[in-house]
């Protein structure tokens, strides 16, 4: 009943809603000693499945693509061993709130067009 823009589109919002979550929590963190940063992935793994060609839906290849949890293993150039920088951290938060936000309103456009088909 949907199309593949709305299934991208909630991917998209549940990966987005992880990396908030990972970003802030590595602001919490920036003061614990030893702490290494974490980040999340996803776009590399849907890019494999979309080009592996093993299944013919792209919805398939959306829906089984999942989102990864990984730690950074920069050096840090603290004494403590934390490697958190937290300036670039605020500014991958900001950028992702305003992807987020981009994504309910691509899902919330999509709804409403659907909506006025059936209209």
């Amino acid at each position: 009943m949907f199309s593949n823009s709305v299934y991208s589109a909630e991917k998209m919002a549940d990966y987005l809603w992880e990396k908030q979550k990972i970003t802030m929590n590595n602001i919490a963190n920036s003061s614990t000693p030893g702490y290494k940063a974490q980040y999340v992935t996803f776009e590399d793994e849907l890019r494999e499945k979309l080009h592996s060609g093993k299944t013919s839906e792209i919805r398939e290849d959306i829906a089984h693509s999942r989102v990864r949890v990984e730690t950074k293993q920069d050096e840090s150039t603290r004494m403590d061993g934390n490697n958190v920088n937290v300036d670039v951290e605020e500014v991958e938060l900001a950028s992702t709130t305003i992807q987020y936000q981009y994504a309910l309103r691509s899902i919330t456009d999509d709804l409403a067009r659907l909506r006025s088909v059936i209209k």
